[in-house]
């Protein structure tokens, strides 16, 4: 059986070869046709999840697609995309148009259908997938047991949605500098991780992966989250109605699709997110209108499953409604942002959300990245309690770390009711050293 699947999978990856070399694809980049974007046209065979490729191009280039015009229906994949940089301005650069080029053209290496999207191989570094339930301090937990066992975070991406939390990082030896390799080691690592996801409840689903091959992470992200069902509402959901993303999905049978708009605020990366979406519950989108120019973001799509059928029932219908919203709100970010930029060593990530879980402080997503010996952690704040977060405390660690290494992007909300600091905010400060936690952690037994 696994032999006839490797030749299946050994002829479709010929096949098209064949059809790439018969058909190239083509990119055409104009900075003339639109007085205020880059319009970017490409056109190639069609296959599975050609949509999501070209976009996780784009949006890993950091360009923000304020329009697209996107058609698929047949053998041939044609789309327009009009981009900006972050701040607005055409792409003038010709290192990334260049980079454009390759990577959407003739020279560009799409592999075969869905099975590689995104996939990244490294051997400089571990990569670890968490996913359990969220609560107060569970990045702080987690950090410290890497420390503890000598590894070094050297790049992390954290989300938090309806009580879910997952993440990819990427850690290495703290002697060596590179990846963990060791089996006894890696599963060592993988059981104190879980009992830390698990926390005091047994019997929470809790899951920590090593994964063979390191998939972009972002996408990655998308489908942990949704495996976990975090589109599911929960009775504690901190959206309302009015900034909930307004989906919509009817069947147009006289055209055969089922068509889905979307009605929300737009965002850095927000196609990004309803493409991996469409493509993870496996429906095919044939035509789509993306009008994201102002503040709010319309996207209309006509789309079919994999197996050519449309929305059959109220509950596909409401599934499809669920998992767009919850694709839209991972990535709106509920708190304070806060920037820290220093010299990157062993502990830091644990060392800095130790202090924020001593000062009250819950993190719901965070970005980790190391260039060189530099570190650039971009965190998202909340105070545990509910309430805004207090200015006293953000001066008061800032203290602590230092002021031109962290720094607050924005201002942190008033808030007259919890002016007054908490009789109980340092009481337990000191249990949660990060030594004492982890001496506390290897003793739980894993079941």
């Amino acid at each position: 059986m696994e032999m006839n699947m490797s030749f299946s999978h050994g002829m479709d990856d010929e096949y098209e070869k064949f059809i790439r070399r018969m058909n190239p694809p083509r990119v055409v980049i104009d900075n003339e046709a639109c007085k205020n974007a880059t319009v970017i046209r490409v056109d190639s065979a069609n296959k599975h999840g050609i949509l999501l490729e070209v976009v996780q191009i784009l949006t890993d280039l950091n360009l923000i697609i304020t329009k697209a015009y996107i058609s698929s229906d047949g053998s041939w994949f044609m789309d327009v995309f009009n981009v900006t940089d972050q701040d607005g301005n055409k792409i003038i650069d010709e290192g990334i148009l260049d980079y454009i080029r390759k990577s959407l053209g003739p020279e560009s290496c799409f592999t075969s259908s869905m099975r590689s999207v995104g996939v990244k191989q490294s051997m400089d570094h571990t990569a670890i997938e968490l996913t359990g339930s969220d609560r107060p301090g569970l990045l702080s937990e987690v950090s410290a047991v890497l420390r503890h066992l000598k590894c070094n975070v050297v790049n992390a991406e954290v989300w938090t949605h309806n009580t879910c939390a997952a993440a990819v990082m990427q850690v290495t030896d703290e002697e060596t500098g590179t990846s963990i390799t060791d089996p006894e080691r890696l599963s060592r690592i993988k059981t104190l991780l879980c009992n830390v996801l698990k926390g005091s409840n047994k019997s929470s689903l809790a899951k920590t992966v090593v994964p063979h091959s390191v998939t972009h992470t972002e996408r990655r992200l998308h489908q942990m989250m949704f495996a976990d069902r975090d589109y599911e509402r929960t009775g504690d959901d901190v959206l309302d109605d009015r900034q909930r993303p307004n989906v919509d999905v009817v069947n147009c049978y006289d055209k055969d699709y089922s068509v889905v708009t979307i009605r929300c605020k737009d965002r850095p990366k927000l196609l990004f997110d309803t493409v991996c979406t469409f493509t993870d519950m496996d429906y095919v989108v044939f035509h789509a209108n993306i009008d994201t120019e102002g503040p709010d973001s319309y996207q209309e799509y006509y789309i079919r499953h994999i197996d050519g059928s449309l929305v059959k029932s109220d509950a596909e219908r409401q599934r499809v409604t669920q998992c767009l919203e919850a694709a839209i709100e991972r990535r709106v970010s509920e708190g304070l942002k806060l920037e820290l930029c220093t010299t990157d060593r062993v502990g830091l990530l644990s060392d800095v959300t130790r202090i924020f879980r001593e000062n009250s402080l819950t993190v719901t997503r965070a970005e980790v990245t190391t260039k060189a010996d530099k570190a650039v952690n971009i965190f998202y704040v909340r105070d545990t309690s509910g309430y805004p977060v207090d200015a006293k405390t953000i001066d008061s660690i800032r203290q602590v770390i230092g002021q031109t290494i962290l720094k607050v992007k924005g201002s942190p909300e008033d808030s007259k009711s919890d002016s007054q600091e908490s009789p109980t905010r340092y009481l337990f400060g000191g249990l949660f050293k990060s030594r004492s936690f982890v001496n506390f952690s290897l003793v739980r037994s894993y079941s």
